[in-house]
């Protein structure tokens, strides 16, 4: 091999840890996302694009096994997710979550009779039954730990955004190490204008107070070039040209030795862990279960059953004037 040593993957040359061990799979498929190595990248691709990769049940458990396995992948320098189809992720899977359907949700785990179990967090849920917060609680914190897998993975991870990011989307992105946003993505948290607070807890800490309260006061949204313009995106090339500055970033990364990755991640994020990004999780994953089970809230769903969820998001954000927009503000 011609160059540096230091340019050595982990597994590269003789005097390897892994020489003649086995190659983990390059592939796998699970229920709501797909995952693919080629060379010193893990490409971790939501992949419900009909539904928008709204989220399920299975979401946070096939994001957090996907990560490990690239996470525990020595070939692996950098990790990536995106979103086939229209969008990046539009938040949960309304049909289950506000038209009371929850009872088809499905995990690859069983979930019959525990707190998970969908046909009692569906009767948690209905205004008529004292709600058990804590029930609720059980089974959102566990989305938050899914989701949370890719700050907590000692290798880096990137989130590629394009056509929108909202609600329980951002839970997901704001959770990576960098974001790159095509300039005309939609990324915000509308649901704060009824029926939800977002439960990750990461908007200060990647924004700051100011404008994290700037975005969560109002339900408004960003588009990719304001995002990178407020620090929460570091790139937001045009949409046509995502992908290839999204590859020369991760290129940039994987180029660089994999314990120098780990230790630069693991030294940064301990000043974000030390700002309470676990205390922001918890107490903010509470407030989403109480503004789910406000007069409000009960209203929105009320209506959700009625008319679908797409009518009851549509009267939510109307008199904002965003609604089904990209832009944030008149």
């Amino acid at each position: 091999m011609t160059g540096p040593t230091w340019r050595r993957g982990l597994t590269e040359g003789g005097d390897s840890l892994f020489a003649g061990r086995p190659t983990p799979a390059d592939e796998a498929t699970y229920p709501t996302l797909t995952y693919e190595v080629t060379g010193r990248i893990a490409r971790l691709t939501f992949n419900r694009p009909k539904q928008g990769n709204a989220i399920t049940p299975d979401t946070p458990l096939d994001l957090a096994h996907a990560v490990e396995r690239a996470d525990l992948d020595p070939r692996v320098h950098v990790i990536v997710v995106s979103g086939r189809g229209s969008g990046f992720c539009g938040g949960y899977d309304l049909a289950l979550f506000a038209e009371q359907d929850m009872s088809q949700a499905s995990a690859e785990i069983p979930r019959d009779g525990t707190v998970l179990d969908p046909v009692a967090q569906a009767r948690n849920h209905d205004p008529s039954r004292t709600w058990d917060p804590m029930v609720d609680y059980a089974m959102m914190s566990r989305f938050n730990r899914g989701f949370a897998s890719l700050l907590h993975a000692t290798k880096p991870t990137v989130a590629k955004l394009h056509g929108f990011c909202v609600a329980g989307g951002t839970d997901i992105a704001l959770y990576a190490d960098q974001i790159i946003a095509a300039a005309d993505t939609k990324i915000g948290y509308p649901p704060t204008r009824v029926w939800g607070i977002p439960a990750a807890g990461m908007w200060a800490h990647r924004l700051g107070d100011q404008r994290a309260k700037r975005l969560l006061f109002t339900g408004d949204t960003l588009t990719g070039t304001e995002a990178c313009e407020w620090g929460l995106a570091i790139e937001a090339p045009a949409a046509a040209e995502l992908d290839e500055r999204t590859e020369i970033l991760l290129g940039r990364i994987a180029a660089m030795p994999l314990n120098q990755l780990m230790m630069a991640k693991l030294a940064l994020n301990s000043a974000l862990l030390a700002q309470g990004v676990a205390t922001s999780a918890m107490v903010s994953t509470v407030f989403d279960g109480v503004a789910r089970h406000t007069r409000e809230g009960y209203s929105f769903v009320e209506r959700a059953a009625e008319s679908g969820f797409k009518q009851a998001v549509r009267e939510r954000d109307e008199p904002f004037g965003d609604a089904g927009r990209t832009v944030h503000r008149g």
